[in-house]
């Protein structure tokens, strides 16, 4: 069970992906097709032609030479061995009868929503703007962490989409206080169709960039500073030398699908991927 008290650092590692104590979920219970993202189409449920007996990656190392670059910036919250040791028991696919895996594909997405919900609460919860609404993130915290813990059949059940809806309005409410006394005008490009755009050096301190189009933007030297990034589309998008300190609900996926450079300042939250020293 995670612990808002507990040090952020332990907190974030726990909502990590640990592919040592996963039965390679991600790579069986997902799909995707052929696209600049993937080599080849693969249906949900289907194991990846990549997938070895024992459960880990055949071409790890090479993922992004021979075309699956998808997969390396993919993050499951730590939902992979949430599924594989607790709500399953540590019981594979491979071993067990069709209909246990079929549920356990079925439940591992519904599981990586409710993570990637516990991953924005516990950062919320470290945000001293948003101390009005701790009391009401603890008890959403509370509650999502027990809907985790939910039987499988549960689990398959549950309408992940309601929840992330309560827990969104919270969210929302964090955001304003968050980006309340952010220096200069506060952008509003919440949604926003910015594909492609020019944006080098801009001043996006405070900006609302909730669920924002940014793929292949040019975002160089930009300004983030304390910018919501809740689902902002960063894949492709330039962040060599932008400023993204005290940016809040950004996650490692997002980051991962992004491009930047060794002085691209980022926040506490994430980590600076390892491609990212590969380009330069």
């Amino acid at each position: 069970m995670l612990n808002p008290m507990r040090d952020q650092t332990t907190v974030r590692a726990e909502l990590r992906g640990d592919c040592e104590r996963c039965f390679g979920l991600c790579c069986v219970a997902l799909p995707f097709a052929a696209s600049t993202d993937f080599a080849v189409d693969k249906a949900a449920g289907t194991p990846c032609r990549n997938l070895r007996s024992d459960h880990r990656c055949g071409i790890h190392a090479k993922l992004r030479q021979r075309g699956f670059t998808g997969c390396t910036v993919y993050d499951c919250f730590g939902a992979g061995q949430q599924v594989s040791q607790v709500t399953f028991g540590g019981r594979d696919w491979r071993s067990a009868p069709p209909e246990h895996a079929r549920r356990m594909f079925d439940v591992f997405p519904v599981v990586r929503q409710l993570h990637e919900l516990l991953w924005y609460l516990t950062e919320a919860l470290a945000l001293p703007a948003a101390r009005p609404v701790h009391a009401e993130l603890r008890t959403a915290l509370a509650k999502t962490e027990q809907l985790t813990g939910n039987t499988p059949e549960e689990l398959a059940e549950l309408d992940v989409a309601a929840h992330r809806q309560d827990v969104n309005v919270l969210l929302l409410r964090t955001s304003e206080l968050a980006r309340a006394d952010a220096k200069g005008r506060k952008k509003n490009r919440r949604g926003a169709d910015l594909m492609g755009a020019r944006l080098v050096g801009a001043d996006l301190r405070g900006a609302n960039l909730r669920g924002a189009y940014l793929i292949a933007a040019d975002l160089t030297g930009a300004d983030l500073r304390g910018a919501d990034l809740i689902g902002a589309d960063l894949r492709d998008a330039d962040l060599t030398d932008a400023d993204l300190t005290g940016a809040f609900f950004l996650t490692q996926p997002q980051l991962n699908a992004a491009r930047g450079s060794a002085g691209t300042r980022l926040p506490e939250s994430v980590t600076r991927p390892g491609h990212w020293t590969a380009q330069l």
